[in-house]
């Protein structure tokens, strides 16, 4: 990587002596604290931005990693460091880390010492990588009961309503009346409710103070029972308005008993995919992450993306909502087409990354695995089809208010502008993909790291710094 400093000399010498301190993004311009966390947000958004712990402006950008092969014994075996390593190496500093709820209380009130271990060593790996993680309490068509994983057969409770499985169509099977009966349950019931907050409490209470954690996801993709005469849009609408927001504050509530620092991520049913907006109402948490995922139905059976049709600026438009009104800030916890070498999938990812970065603070797409489907790399660690679109330069954490920050993959061009923090951390990370890259910076030192593709700047406090990444 080459580097060309643009900084006066009076803001080098300055700044010299903390680029080798052994945290750099702890470091304090003033006072030794940070700006308040959560409070930042990107110019005309109306939505915060995510901070860390230094109340740095956070921007995440990975993948979800996960097993759902293995459970018992075996589980998360497919889980390496290699997966860590590959992405911090292409330039990605997040995971969504699946974990299951069936496989951590097997029996009620019995949880798995070693199935908490593994979760550690997993997170150890992601630590030694400088990854951050949110655990995510992954359910996929309830559990176990309907041949999945996520709620313990245990806890699914089913009224004895028929489940019919459809093998080439998984998502139907949402649909079926068992499933819906035993997401009411799981939602109504008083015993399943302190169940699944217990669960949770156990989880925070272990990994509250694991440098790789940031949060909690607290269920993926719920959903619930339909009412006859409802339809979906309007059936999702009340589910989250009047299922998932008790829950979200329930298990809330149990999380802030053992962890008061890390976020809690919060997801609206699927069918905001297709440009719904959320009845989810409010979390009554100081650090709430809204947390949909970005998926469409064609595209989802194998299809190709239509520019035409206006699905992408409808999502955006629905999905926003929201956090504007919560003021909170939005991560994308999944994304991504099953065929990324239909014709159109270039456009596809060109228009989608321009989305998620006009509202959100990160995303992580699905998946990072070796091979095909979803897969983002293949067996080799290459990029499947059009999937090296996502790896852009960007600002993974901002000391200060940030004013712009946009990438045009046409010239190879990122810029940032941002006003340093007058007190807090100095330190601004930046995330570079593989390649040669030409940085300058105006109003800043820019410091290079011992690791590829990252780059620290540090710049006085309350000063205007402009940075600019060219590809070499």
């Amino acid at each position: 990587m080459r580097t060309t400093l643009a900084a006066t000399a009076v803001v080098a010498a300055l700044l010299a002596p903390t680029a080798a301190h052994a945290d750099p993004a702890g470091q304090a311009g003033q006072a030794g604290r940070a700006e308040p966390a959560g409070r930042a947000e990107p110019a005309g958004t109306g939505i915060p931005a995510l901070t860390d712990e230094h109340g740095r402006v956070l921007t995440l950008r990975g993948w979800n990693v996960g097993d759902k092969a293995h459970s018992g014994d075996a589980a998360l075996s497919a889980v390496t460091e290699k997966h860590f390593r590959d992405m911090r190496a292409k330039g990605f500093g997040f995971a969504r880390l699946l974990v299951f709820w069936d496989d951590l209380e097997p029996r009620p009130g019995q949880y798995s010492r070693t199935y908490l271990q593994k979760i550690e060593r997993v997170l150890d790996w992601a630590a030694r990588h400088d990854v951050k993680v949110v655990l995510d309490a992954h359910q996929d068509v309830f559990g176990p009961a309907f041949g999945h994983r996520g709620v313990p057969a245990w806890a699914t409770r089913t009224d004895g309503l028929p489940f019919t499985p459809h093998p080439d169509d998984w998502f139907s099977e949402y649909f079926e009346p068992a499933v819906q009966r035993a997401f009411t349950h799981l939602y109504e019931d008083e015993d399943l409710r302190q169940a699944q907050a217990r669960m949770w409490r156990v989880l925070a209470d272990r990994f509250e103070d694991h440098p790789a954690v940031l949060g909690y996801d607290l269920i993926n993709e719920p959903m619930g029972e339909l009412r006859e005469g409802e339809d979906l849009a309007t059936a999702a609408r009340r589910i989250e308005r009047d299922q998932l927001t008790p829950m979200y504050n329930r298990i809330a509530d149990a999380v802030r008993a053992v962890d008061d620092d890390n976020w809690v991520f919060v997801e609206p049913t699927p069918i905001v995919g297709e440009g719904v907006p959320t009845g989810l109402g409010r979390i009554d948490d100081p650090k709430v992450v809204y947390a949909p995922h970005f998926y469409n139905g064609a595209m989802e059976a194998g299809g190709d993306y239509d520019p035409a049709a206006g699905w992408i600026e409808n999502y955006e438009q629905a999905v926003v909502q929201y956090p504007k009104e919560y003021k909170v800030p939005v991560m994308v916890g999944e994304w991504g087409p099953l065929d990324n070498s239909r014709p159109n999938m270039n456009r596809f990812y060109r228009d989608a990354m321009a989305s998620l970065g006009r509202y959100s603070s990160g995303w992580a797409g699905w998946e990072w695995c070796y091979g095909g489907g979803y897969c983002a790399v293949d067996g080799s660690g290459a990029f499947r089809a059009n999937k090296e679109l996502t790896a852009e330069p960007y600002a993974e954490a901002v000391a200060g208010t940030v004013r712009s920050s946009a990438y045009d993959p046409a010239a190879g061009v990122y810029r940032l502008s941002y006003d340093s923090a007058r007190r807090g951390s100095r330190v601004t990370e930046l995330s570079l993909p593989p390649g040669t890259w030409r940085l300058t910076a105006r109003g800043a030192a820019v410091v290079l790291r011992k690791s590829p593709g990252r780059a620290w700047v540090l710049a006085a406090p309350g000063t205007r710094v402009t940075v600019t990444a060219t590809r070499g």
